[in-house]
């Protein structure tokens, strides 16, 4: 299981769940509905990010979101 921490941590994650699935960004932007700089700027851990855009990439990439209190 992967900790997120900050919002670099879900870029890195997005990136490379993007990458495994052999999708560019322009693919994943176009899939998602959103702008190819909205996925750069995600990937590259911005930090004031749409948090119903950012669940929508999340789940297009098929990750589980699972929420537990810091320490489980």
């Amino acid at each position: 299981m992967n900790k997120i921490y900050k919002t670099s941590d879900i870029g890195l994650l997005i990136k490379k769940k993007r990458n495994e699935l052999n999708m560019t960004q322009p693919q994943l932007a176009n899939i998602s509905g959103n702008g190819i700089r909205f996925i750069s700027d995600l990937e590259n851990g911005k930090k004031t990010m749409q948090i119903g855009k950012v669940l929508d990439i999340i789940h297009i990439l098929g990750f589980d979101l699972v929420i537990s209190a810091r320490g489980d």
